[in-house]
């Protein structure tokens, strides 16, 4: 079959780099990509809805934050703007869609930024463009749910516009894999449309992996997160077995991880947290019930994982009784509030979690994280980070090891606090300061 027209000047546009690529959503998935079409050469126009964050970025602040450097750091191989007006997606070959997909109230999924994505650009949709959705989502929402708020009756899909669907898979704060090394999936609402995203991405990452449809791409990217919160579930039940039991779940896995086939380790914590773990299987249990199932094995995992933050302050509670101490008036320093090390995100952090669980117990509650300089707790309790040093640590009554960031001084914290509530495994268990949880 012969390529449209539209598709083959695609194509060449993107191939020879003059392509203009617009990047709806500049968070920690969309300003890491727009960074990488700069790198090719593309001229990149970043859009967000959030006229704070685009003077921000535009006055060369807030790139530390989502990729870990300076504007000057970054130093884009070509032009990159961001704005808020959505009539310049006009001038954009591609556009991709990395907008935030979170849970509702009652735990059901809200598609509402995609959609209103969708419409913000359908009356600028012109011949020749493609339209990416990265978000994570349930299977069906490209198809069934974006591509009819931006349809219009004088753009054939798969003729003059290319819709497809390529799910992110950024690891904030992990250095060995970028955009270029992670192998993307790529789907299409048409075999054309697959065809633009194999050339909208084929520049940008070393390898695709095409699939036979969005739905498809959809459910992948459902079963990668639910299989990491699946497996983090089976393994904090397994920590609190253990300690019950009084067994070391750290060198539990450490011994099962020399098997050379058939076990992968997964490590316990506070609880999951992040923009994937703790939402995404609700996603896929909320569509379930569309088709007659209940999806128990992936909610029960959720419900495990969600139980974590109230066994870490049970500990608490249970090591300071050993000490003769309630919870009530003791001073607390929680250690890290990012749900994991070495980043700023604070999004369904179970540290925030355990924070709120000290505080409503009467704790004297402080922390240090220096990621987030301020944060405030679910009952409106604002805090502001201090320094974890010698002096700090050592007035504290316990310190909890909840975010276990490269820069605390995890030597001076054993050598100077009195009691020591570890949840990442930093410690040995034989220590008589440490408690694990």
């Amino acid at each position: 079959m012969t390529a449209p027209q539209a598709l083959t000047d695609l194509r060449q546009r993107l191939d020879d780099r003059t392509a203009v690529i617009g990047v709806i959503g500049l968070g920690y998935v969309g300003l890491p990509l727009a960074l990488r079409f700069s790198e090719l050469g593309h001229a990149v126009i970043g859009f967000d809805v959030d006229t704070a964050k685009i003077a921000e970025l535009n006055a060369d602040r807030g790139f530390r934050r989502y990729v870990g450097k300076t504007r000057e750091e970054v130093r884009f191989a070509s032009a990159f703007e961001a704005t808020d007006d959505f009539s310049r997606s006009a001038e954009c070959d591609a556009l991709i869609i990395c907008v935030p997909t979170p849970l509702g109230r009652f735990h059901d999924p809200d598609i509402g930024y995609i959609l209103d994505a969708a419409r913000r650009i359908r009356p600028h949709l012109r011949p020749g463009q493609v339209v990416a959705l990265e978000s994570t989502t349930y299977p069906g929402t490209t198809e069934d749910d974006m591509l009819p708020e931006m349809a219009r009756d004088d753009l054939v899909v798969g003729k003059d516009i290319f819709v497809v669907y390529s799910p992110e898979r950024e690891d904030p704060g992990n250095a060995s894999f970028g955009i270029r090394q992670i192998p993307k999936v790529v789907s299409g609402v048409t075999q054309n449309c697959l065809a633009a995203a194999q050339a909208l991405y084929g520049g940008a990452v070393d390898t695709l992996v095409p699939v036979a449809s969005t739905r498809v791409a959809e459910m992948t990217k459902l079963l990668e997160n639910i299989h990491r919160a699946v497996n983090i579930g089976l393994v904090n039940e397994m920590k609190t077995l253990a300690d019950r039991m009084g067994i070391d779940i750290f060198d539990v896995i450490r011994a099962a991880a020399t098997k050379p086939f058939g076990f992968t380790a997964f490590y316990p914590g506070p609880g999951v947290g992040g923009h994937c773990i703790p939402v995404d299987p609700f996603y896929l249990t909320w569509k379930a019930r569309e088709y007659g199932l209940h999806t128990r094995f992936i909610e029960l995992a959720g419900e495990i994982n969600r139980y974590m933050p109230d066994f870490i302050v049970e500990k608490l509670m249970d090591a300071l009784n050993g000490h003769r101490k309630a919870l009530n008036g003791s001073r607390v320093l929680v250690l890290g509030a990012a749900f994991k090390k070495n980043i700023d995100d604070i999004r369904e952090s179970p540290s925030l979690m355990v924070m709120d669980g000290i505080a409503k117990r009467g704790g004297v509650l402080s922390y240090a994280d220096p990621f987030v300089p301020a944060l405030t707790l679910d009952g409106g309790t604002r805090l502001e980070s201090v320094l974890a040093d010698e002096a700090t640590v050592a007035a504290q009554d316990a310190v909890i090891i909840a975010t276990d960031h490269d820069a605390f001084d995890y030597e001076m914290i054993a050598r100077v606090a009195p009691l020591i509530v570890d949840t990442r495994g930093r410690y040995p268990a034989s220590d008589p300061k440490v408690t694990r949880a």
